[in-house]
């Protein structure tokens, strides 16, 4: 397991042996071998930008928290991973005794990101949505790679379904204005992200589909 990780938790849940054992869980959900893009080092990066973000967030903690948990469940059904992921969070916040506040803003953020739109003065929902997509302000090299781990992640997917559904994701997320909530986000992601769209949407668009 990944220590620092591991102390990460701990920070954030205690140690005692159940919050050891959620940890030990989320940890072991995180690094399942069908994830490529969607694992340990995405938990990594979130949580980092989280940290870059956290004086923005009303409740930094509960911010965290909601990364431990937005993914930990992922069988690559976009919404339905999400919402089995808050039922997660739920249940094991209750375990571990956290407030019936704590539990409810986790569970709300969890769920913020199946679409990434957090209300106006939603603060802890800006962190986490800005969080979760601050890969695509990435280096070209770096957003090259992200892409094909998500393809690797949806390797269940025909090629031509993916793509199809891959550019509707992309389009989708170009509408967005802005597309990061923070002034930091949006100051050190939006050009390098609507540029790494803008040259993805292009390529996906260029496949001409197999006969």
């Amino acid at each position: 397991m990944d220590d620092l990780l591991t102390e990460r938790w701990a920070s954030l849940a205690g140690r005692s042996v159940e919050a050891d054992r959620c940890g030990q869980d989320l940890l072991a959900r995180w690094s399942q071998p069908h994830r490529h893009y969607h694992a340990v080092s995405h938990l990594r990066a979130v949580l980092d930008a989280i940290d870059m973000l956290a004086e923005v967030a009303d409740e930094p903690d509960a911010v965290r928290l909601a990364a431990w948990f937005h993914d930990a469940v992922y069988d690559g059904r976009p919404g339905d991973d999400e919402r089995a992921s808050a039922a997660l969070a739920a249940e094991s916040l209750r375990r571990l005794g956290q407030t019936p506040e704590l539990v409810d803003e986790v569970v709300r953020l969890v769920l913020l990101t199946i679409d990434h739109c957090p209300a106006p003065g939603d603060a802890n929902g800006a962190v986490l949505c800005d969080a979760d997509l601050s890969v695509l302000g990435a280096g070209a090299e770096d957003y090259r790679a992200y892409t094909d781990a998500v393809r690797r992640d949806y390797s269940h997917i025909a090629d031509e379904e993916f793509r199809i559904g891959r550019a509707a994701v992309v389009e989708r997320l170009l509408t967005k204005d802005p597309l990061f909530h923070t002034g930091t986000g949006r100051a050190r992601w939006e050009a390098a992200a609507r540029h790494n769209l803008n040259a993805e949407l292009a390529q996906l668009r260029s496949v001409r589909p197999a006969k």
